[in-house]
């Protein structure tokens, strides 16, 4: 089969690989598509150091192809989004069963990105957002505008959404933000002021994995309000102005999550919001690109191009051969 491989920063490789062989309690998928993750940018650029070669991708969705002996929730023809540990950009994964969530036939592939949907719904729960809170969404990226939109079917009264590009801002608004504020324009504080009179939010989502967030949150935030940190931190320590935090007593949330069974259920929460069209991608999986173009995805994702939100990698269906092979 077909599998793009990271030999080095910018230097996806697509290889001949032995196909997986599923274990007693996993599926065999024939991928169709694959979500560039924010987490995996820093592996491609080489701002993170790695060890060459790696084999990355886990935001995959796809069809099964093979059934594990002890596997009784799926069969064969289904359509799975699956929660990979790697090696997503590739024509075939396998996956334990119990870390894929059937997809309705009618769903497009690409629009039934599972794992990330979990993370910014897990985060979304752990913050614990009430009724009428004030509610300020800092980064509208990819995550950002998925935690914009669970806040709004949250039920809280303001929600502001800052970024840089005027194009995501105007996508938030359709989403739910009730305001938006453009820093290139205006300092944050000053928005908030002007937007709160002067009351400040209950509870800040910070969505950008940057430090010059965390430099601001706190001033954005009402004294014993939430600070929720939902972006990805990578690379060189992170300063906090924790006297500030501890003075305003603010709660902290950090809305990043390793068990596996909470995981799952923000997967099944996700397919849940999809499958009744509480939650659509197709407004945010903006850009596709093919398995052998994967390193124009990667690009993408860090450059953002005027109306950027999501890449995915979309993976051509394996010869016959191999289905039938593992049909």
């Amino acid at each position: 089969m077909r599998l793009a491989e990271l030999r080095g920063p910018r230097d996806f490789v697509v290889v001949d690989a032995d196909l997986p062989v599923p274990g007693r309690d996993e599926l065999l998928v024939r991928v169709g598509a694959c979500g560039v993750c924010a987490s995996e940018l820093s592996s491609w650029t080489g701002s993170r150091p790695v060890e060459y070669p790696v084999r990355i991708g886990h935001e995959v969705t796809g069809t099964v192809v093979e059934v594990g002996a002890e596997v009784t929730d799926f069969v064969v023809g289904e359509r799975v989004a699956v929660w990979a540990t790697g090696a997503g950009y590739a024509e075939y994964v396998s996956a334990r069963a119990e870390h894929c969530r059937p997809v309705p036939a009618a769903m497009a592939t690409e629009l039934a990105l599972l794992e990330p949907i979990a993370c910014a719904s897990n985060a979304v729960e752990a913050a614990d957002v009430r009724l009428g809170d004030r509610v300020i969404v800092v980064g509208a990226g990819f995550m950002g505008l998925l935690v914009t939109r669970l806040l709004a079917l949250r039920g809280v009264t303001q929600l502001i959404v800052a970024d840089s590009r005027p194009d995501t801002l105007k996508l938030a608004r359709t989403l739910g933000a009730t305001e938006t504020v453009d820093v290139s324009r205006e300092p944050l504080e000053d928005a908030v002021e002007r937007l709160t009179g002067g009351r400040g939010m209950d509870m800040t989502f910070e969505v950008t994995g940057a430090q010059s967030a965390l430099d601001v949150i706190g001033d954005l935030t009402r004294m014993s309000g939430t600070l929720v940190l939902v972006g990805f931190h990578l690379g060189e320590p992170r300063r906090i102005p924790l006297a500030q935090w501890n003075w305003l007593a603010f709660r902290l949330v950090n809305a990043h999550f390793r068990d596996p069974a909470v995981i799952m259920r923000g997967m099944s929460v996700g397919m849940a919001l999809l499958a009744t069209g509480q939650l659509d991608l197709s407004r945010l999986v903006t850009h596709r690109f093919a398995l052998e173009d994967v390193n124009e995805a990667f690009a993408a994702a860090v450059s953002k191009p005027e109306g950027f939100v999501k890449a995915v990698v979309e993976i051509e269906p394996a010869a016959v051969g191999a289905e039938e092979e593992h049909g």
